[in-house]
């Protein structure tokens, strides 16, 4: 999606995550898959409800939409959120289904693995759609879990419809987990017409891989990607750093830029692309939605850095203040 100048970026409106909410049941004790797995902690999660509290804490306008089970795991979830500053009236509760889970888990290289058990979520209907204010927003911020089932899927497209008609930016964070898509070619069916809409599209080299069955070279990525429909698109590869087209570049003409990932004692990276995908976002909103530059993408990888510094999704996502003390700390 391409914006005009009618669109407006003002701050006091918020930007809404769209999708699931659920409680990460993380794996303990150092173990590195989960058929090893001794312990698990439970901690609040979702990729979209993270993005919303790690939005909150950078000082952005931020709300939450989705579904989970009246039941003890659904009412400390919207405690969470509302503790961090959240609007929480579009997260509806349900006795239909019980609050959906993921299991999450890093392997040897430290990256984060998932697999989800999705129940209320799925739930999300057009209705919650309609009363969602979509008009209203700053920008409205999807992934692709939603998509893998009904009708939760037809609510995030048509929540994107409904955004590009009123010229709110699109944000597709895809975070594709496979084991939630049997058949990867529906996964590209479903995704088709969120990417058509996107304004910005983020994703991991793995995302890409799965979702269009290239290789791994990031800069080849990037070359492909650029034929998709969003005008802004940035590619992570957890610590081997982040890519983005560019025309900050000495020659000052679209590129392939990289930004390498900064140095950190990671704890667990859980969260980390969610609170990336926040820092980005509220760098292209003060922009107004102009292409990213080098000074934009390390606000980002510097948030996803800081977010594995603590266990669980949420509890290591930074505040503004803990963000700019951390890059102004750094070479």
């Amino acid at each position: 999606m391409h914006l005009d100048a009618s669109a407006d970026p003002s701050p006091t409106r918020s930007v809404l995550s769209l999708g699931e909410t659920l409680m990460d049941l993380i794996v303990a004790g150092g173990a590195t898959s989960l058929e090893d797995a001794d312990a698990l902690t439970a901690r609040p999660g979702g990729a979209p409800a993270n993005v919303a509290v790690a939005l909150a804490r950078l000082g952005v306008p931020a709300a939450f939409g989705g579904v989970v089970g009246d039941d003890p795991f659904g009412r400390r979830l919207r405690t969470t959120l509302e503790r961090e500053g959240v609007d929480v009236s579009r997260l509806r509760a349900t006795d239909q289904a019980d609050t959906s889970l993921a299991f999450a888990w890093k392997d040897a290289r430290g990256d984060g693995h998932f697999r989800l058990l999705r129940l209320a979520d799925r739930l999300l209907s057009e209705t919650d759609v309609q009363a969602a204010g979509i008009e209203d927003l700053a920008a409205l911020v999807v992934g692709s879990v939603a998509l893998a089932a009904e009708p939760s899927r037809q609510a995030i497209v048509s929540a994107t419809a409904r955004a590009v008609a009123a010229r709110v930016p699109v944000c597709f964070d895809v975070n594709l987990r496979p084991t939630l898509w049997p058949d990867l070619d529906v996964a590209r069916s479903a995704c088709a017409p969120v990417l058509d809409r996107a304004t910005l599209l983020k994703l991991s080299v793995d995302d890409a891989r799965h979702l269009f069955g290239l290789e791994d070279d990031p800069s080849a990525l990037m070359v492909h990607l650029r034929t998709f429909p969003p005008p802004i698109v940035v590619l992570t590869d957890g610590s081997r750093g982040s890519w983005y087209i560019g025309t900050d570049g000495p020659a000052g003409s679209p590129g392939v830029r990289h930004v390498p990932a900064f140095p950190i004692d990671a704890v667990e990276p859980t969260g980390a692309g969610d609170a990336f995908t926040a820092g980005l976002v509220s760098r292209l909103l003060a922009r107004d939605w102009a292409p990213p530059e080098e000074a934009d993408i390390r606000y980002a990888a510097g948030a996803g850095a800081l977010a594995t510094t603590k266990p669980g999704a949420m509890d290591g996502l930074p505040t503004a203040a803990e963000l700019g003390s951390f890059l102004a700390s750094v070479p």
